[in-house]
């Protein structure tokens, strides 16, 4: 199977699971990933991301291969248009309650 077969397979749920596996150098049962096993999930999770994913972070790999770096004025930019487009439940103050 390629590559982009199987990434296009992946759910997101899986896409988390590796990231999580990446991140702390473990499977999720605790056993250690070698180099190898790193590097393949870490190809494989920046394919996904480049071509599934569409993330909001400052930094990520486009469709195209190369790496997309926002500015941390769009970086603000994106988040201040994601809290405003959020609706509040209910909003306190310190002395309703």
């Amino acid at each position: 199977m390629q590559v982009e077969q199987l990434v296009a397979a992946m759910s997101s749920d899986v896409y988390d699971k590796l990231i999580q596996s990446v991140e702390t150098g473990k499977w999720l049962d605790g056993k250690p990933l070698s180099e190898e096993q790193r590097e393949t999930v870490m190809q494989a999770c920046l394919i996904y991301q480049a071509k599934v994913k569409q993330s909001d972070d400052h930094m990520t790999v486009g469709k195209d291969g190369q790496i997309v770096q926002k500015t941390r004025q769009q970086f603000k930019q994106e988040l201040k248009e994601q809290s405003s487009n959020e609706q509040n439940i209910a909003r306190f103050k310190q002395d309703d309650f």
